[in-house]
């Protein structure tokens, strides 16, 4: 009578756990995390202005200020221009890249188009003093924040819809409707300029 092999049974390795679930596609919320996550995120939040919990689009134009000041002691007025058309190239891309990966049209996180705009402004502008630019961002930041009539107009020409694929369509519209009210801001100093003398 021969003997059947006694075999042994191993215990099985506990099985690995399953993969986290996908989300829910819901918008993302910008934070530091996901600002080092990506360099398109470090751009169009504004290298963290636009991670301000209050008023982003304050903080990244008044960064944008500062930031002019500094560099403005070596660039000259060519020199920004050609930054600026640069920076609008980078910037679509950028601002794409991250309102797709927070999954909303236009989240007030991304600043990048604030910074471009207002320097817009400020290099047109100049020279001027402390109160002419002053002035500048306090027209600026109205034009991009209440959006009368020609930046409303700007600002739902490209507007995605919250939940729909975001794409460069999208991207660009975030840049478009602040270089609009860069614009009327520039107008207007115009207009007070040539009245006041």
């Amino acid at each position: 009578m021969s003997e059947e092999p006694i075999q042994q049974v191993e215990a099985a390795a506990p099985a690995p756990p399953p993969p986290p679930l996908p989300s829910s596609g819901g918008p993302r919320r910008a934070t530091a995390r996901f600002m080092l996550g990506h360099p398109a995120h470090w751009i169009a939040l504004g290298f963290g202005s636009g991670l301000s919990p209050k008023a982003p689009g304050t903080v990244g134009t008044l960064w944008a200020w500062a930031a002019f000041l500094v560099f403005d002691v070596w660039l000259s007025e060519g020199q920004w221009l050609a930054l600026i058309a640069i920076g609008t190239l980078v910037g679509w891309w950028a601002c794409t890249v991250t309102a797709r990966n927070m999954a909303t049209p236009d989240p007030g996180a991304i600043v990048w188009d604030e910074v471009l705009a207002f320097w817009l402004v400020l290099v047109l502008v100049m020279p001027t003093g402390f109160w002419g630019q002053a002035a500048a961002f306090a027209l600026f930041r109205f034009f991009d924040a209440a959006k009368p009539g020609p930046v409303g107009w700007a600002d739902g020409l490209f507007k995605g819809k919250r939940g729909k694929p975001v794409g460069y369509a999208q991207g660009w519209g975030i840049l478009f409707d602040d270089y609009v009210a860069a614009g009327c801001t520039l107008v207007v100093i115009a207009l007070w300029r040539a009245i006041m003398g």
